[in-house]
């Protein structure tokens, strides 16, 4: 039996498009692709269609027939704005990072004291502190370019604007300081500086075999990837690690704020992974934590 597909604008409940002789096992990415031929204007990723004015967007992958709708499906739409692709996001995040800490670190002019323009810091663990910070970002440009597979998922344009000004002003913030002509190196702690590059080169190397069906993720062979014993996003947990060595490393307090805000949000991101496993996976390890083993 084909369905009938009834879209209305979500704010004035105005009709937007009919849509006869639908299939019942047609997908809402399919529904959308539809709308998109009437309305042009509107692609796909900017559109959210809804059972209810005020519901939860339905998800690109779900069938019409399973649905709770009858032969019949109104369904309302909400313009989600200009979007962009994965990729382009953290292309965006990252390279605007990268650059603006080099900006301070070879002290363009107008930042500093005119006596100190395009001059270096003496001081070693600047030095090091650049290379620690551009060989974060270039290595998650590399893998963002080289290594990711985003899905069609995309992100609204004013959210990568707002998610850019925080990068690129912590970014900002902390290089400011870090390479100030008055900057006091804190004491030598050259294995405080290895344990930052072993979260890095952990975080790396942290990829588990590649499988078809959808199932969590379980330690390999792969030594780097043994924390999933202990926690859902272990990812998160090397990056906190990079930068509290980074912190220590720097002894700067921009360092320290910044990740501390890096730590919450993470935490966030990995409970909610760690939850939505839970659900869907009635086997799965009840050991493990969403970030730090055994605490949180």
């Amino acid at each position: 039996v084909k369905h009938t597909v009834e879209v209305l604008d979500a704010t004035t409940k105005e009709q937007l498009c009919f849509l006869d002789k639908v299939d019942p096992h047609s997908t809402i990415g399919d529904i959308k692709s539809l709308f998109y031929k009437s309305y042009p204007q509107w692609y796909p990723a900017r559109q959210a269609l809804r059972l209810d004015t005020r519901g939860k967007s339905l998800r690109d992958d779900e069938v019409l027939q399973n649905l709770p709708v009858g032969t019949t499906a109104t369904m309302y739409f909400k313009d989600l704005g200009p979007q962009l692709g994965w990729t382009t996001v953290f292309f965006a995040e990252y390279i605007g990072v990268l650059l603006t800490y080099l900006v301070f670190f070879f002290r363009v002019p107008y930042i500093y004291s005119h006596t100190y323009a395009l001059t270096s810091s003496p001081h070693p663990v600047v030095k090091l502190a650049c290379v620690c910070h551009t060989f974060h970002y270039v290595k998650r440009l590399m893998e963002t370019i080289f290594v990711h597979r985003f899905s069609h998922g995309t992100m609204p344009l004013r959210t990568i604007v707002k998610n850019c000004a925080y990068y690129w002003g912590f970014s900002a913030w902390l290089a400011y300081y870090i390479n100030h002509p008055l900057y006091t190196p804190p004491c030598k702690s050259s294995h405080l500086n290895s344990r930052l590059l072993i979260c890095e080169f952990l975080l790396s190397n942290l990829r588990t075999d590649g499988f078809r069906v959808r199932r969590f993720p379980t330690p390999t062979k792969n030594p780097f990837t043994w924390l999933f014993f202990f926690v859902s996003c272990p990812n998160y947990t090397y990056e906190v690690g990079a930068w509290l060595s980074f912190t220590v490393m720097t002894q700067c307090l921009p360092v320290a704020i910044y990740t501390l805000f890096g730590f919450i949000q993470m935490t966030i991101w990995a409970k909610v992974k760690h939850r939505a496993y839970l659900r869907e996976f009635k086997d799965y390890p009840t050991v493990r934590m969403a970030i730090i083993p055994l605490i949180l």
